[in-house]
């Protein structure tokens, strides 16, 4: 019984590590990502976060885009940028945007004519530049008359 109890306590102190470990690199990787949410655009506020643990898995994340406004889009996972591949759908499934044809940029920008309800962003780690397992998406956006440029 009390070997039972002390492998619980073993496991538990494990999990306990590890989490915390995972959530310091994402913290990290967060606060590199945000240097692409330059001064001219607001963050919406929300990290979005996910832990891939290989390129076959998928992080999924949803959102809504208000017509007349301004949007970047910065994507990361590991130190350097290039790292995660991200799509962007529409409510109907159709495919907005992806960096995969451009490099894995680590950021888009984009102007929304219309509000779209239920934007679902896909990011994947690059297969042969896998990065940290970490993967943040942020969105900055322009209000007011910036948008209007």
């Amino acid at each position: 019984m009390k070997k039972s109890i002390a492998k619980i306590a073993i496991i538990l102190s494990a999990l306990f590590f590890v989490g915390n470990k995972a959530q310091a690199q994402c913290d990290t990787i967060a606060n590199l990502c945000a240097k692409h949410i330059i001064n001219s655009f607001i963050s919406d506020g929300q990290t979005y976060r996910a832990l891939l643990l290989n390129p076959e898995e998928t992080a999924e994340f949803h959102t809504t885009f208000f017509g007349e406004t301004v949007y970047r889009i910065a994507a990361c996972s590991g130190m350097t940028d290039g790292n995660l591949t991200f799509y962007i759908y529409d409510q109907e499934n159709n495919l907005l945007f992806s960096n995969k044809d451009q490099k894995n940029a680590p950021y888009w920008d984009f102007k929304v004519k219309s509000t779209i309800d239920d934007i679902r962003i896909e990011a994947k780690l690059d297969p042969i530049n896998a990065g940290s397992g970490c993967a943040v998406i942020l969105i900055g956006f322009k209000e007011g008359k910036s948008a209007k440029k």
